[in-house]
């Protein structure tokens, strides 16, 4: 089996999983989560974080980062740029106002935000489908959070629910790992 095949079948394994999850048990998950990621030493010292919007079946970090905003560090959404087929980063300040639903019927800031290069921001969190304990990462199979990350120097910081981590996720070198991955149970710094 190919790798791509190999990744393919994972993603199929996960996205059924999660499909059992409550949405009680999804809410009181996501929850959990932005309270354990608020007291991470590495979220604390951000002063400029990408946040994502959550798909449904996603961790939704949005009441972080309300509060992220309140306590005036930078916050930054993705924007799809449909031209050039890849996520850039936009600021966002006023979430009712600046926030439109995007290419994929994902809410992004609006054009009308300041574009922010990816290495002026400390923290970028990320969504997937599935992460493993070496800080792989398998997405939707698209490449789009790869192609934004590959030459981001900050802290990359993986963020799922506990049935999204497995014990070994197919990796190829294009492939961006994370430095952390955070649960509504756990931190874990992966070792390299």
């Amino acid at each position: 089996m190919t790798v791509s095949e190999q990744k393919a079948a994972l993603r199929g394994k996960v996205l059924d999983r999660l499909k059992a999850v409550t949405p009680e048990k999804r809410q009181a998950d996501s929850q959990k989560l932005c309270e354990a990621l608020a007291g991470q030493p590495f979220f604390k010292r951000a002063n400029s974080i990408l946040f994502f919007a959550p798909l449904p079946a996603e961790v939704d970090l949005w009441p972080l980062l309300e509060k992220t905003l309140v306590i005036e560090k930078l916050v930054a959404l993705p924007c799809f740029d449909a031209a050039n087929r890849l996520y850039r980063s936009r600021r966002v300040r006023q979430l009712r106002v600046e926030i439109v639903f995007g290419q994929f019927g994902i809410r992004e800031p609006a054009a009308t935000c300041v574009e922010i290069p990816l290495d002026d921001l400390d923290l970028v969190l990320v969504p997937g489908v599935a992460f493993d304990g070496r800080g792989n990462r398998l997405g939707r199979g698209k490449g789009f959070y790869d192609r934004l990350l590959k030459d981001f120097n900050g802290i990359k910081a993986a963020i799922a629910f506990d049935e999204q981590v497995v014990d070994e996720v197919p990796a190829e070198a294009n492939d961006v790992r994370m430095d952390y991955l955070v649960t509504p149970i756990r931190c874990l710094e992966p070792k390299r």
